[in-house]
């Protein structure tokens, strides 16, 4: 792994884990982070009360080149969809689920969060 990607793997970690925080400000609670499965990842696996939420962590520091919802374009909701499929699978999970995105934009204490909560559907 080259020192590029490497930090754009620790910052990518930073920024879930105050996503992680911001969330649980918001009232939910962490079930998972980072969590691979075989074709994709899932950023992070948290309860809203009795709903299991999927979330999708982007960021950029600018919308300059678009704003960071637009990253999650149809293949991504896939790819997503089959990773919590697995996931559901794995861990017997017969709670209601849902898909959520946080679109984070800014430089680290400046950070603007968007939630956009049911933002797609597993059809």
């Amino acid at each position: 792994m080259t020192n590029n990607a490497r930090t754009a793997r620790f910052r990518g970690a930073a920024i879930e884990q105050l996503a992680a925080q911001w969330l649980q400000q918001q009232g939910l609670s962490l079930v998972a982070s980072n969590h691979h499965v075989k074709g994709g990842e899932l950023d992070l696996v948290m309860m809203d009360e009795d709903i299991l939420v999927f979330i999708e962590v982007k960021h950029r520091t600018t919308t300059r080149f678009g704003h960071p919802l637009e990253a999650v374009n149809a293949r991504k909701r896939q790819r997503l969809i089959r990773a919590a499929s697995l996931y559901i699978a794995r861990y017997a999970v017969s709670s209601p689920c849902r898909f959520d995105i946080l679109a984070i934009t800014g430089i680290p204490p400046s950070l603007e969060f968007h939630w956009e909560k049911a933002a797609f559907d597993a059809y």
